[in-house]
């Protein structure tokens, strides 16, 4: 199957684009998509550690299943001031 990972703020800034493509075997968890794109990005580690995930514009945990066509939101903290 096939996601799409939306990066955002100090993560597509790190991984040099906002969206990366991956494929990923049936009935992969967000946890394993986030393997593979740390496979793909490696500099991404510490700051994905700390990122809320969201599917389909629903926040998710890690052990949520994908499917096909999904889009996986990686979301940094965000500070204020």
């Amino acid at each position: 199957m096939t996601i799409t990972v939306k990066l955002f703020a100090i993560l597509r800034e790190k991984a040099g684009t906002a969206e990366i493509m991956l494929e990923l075997p049936s009935g992969s968890t967000v946890e394993k998509a986030v393997a593979e794109l740390l496979n793909l990005k490696p500099e991404l580690g510490t700051w994905v550690a700390r990122a809320a995930f969201a599917v389909n514009m629903t926040r998710v945990n890690g052990t949520t299943i994908l499917n096909d066509k999904d889009e996986l939101a990686l979301l940094p903290p965000v500070s204020g001031g």
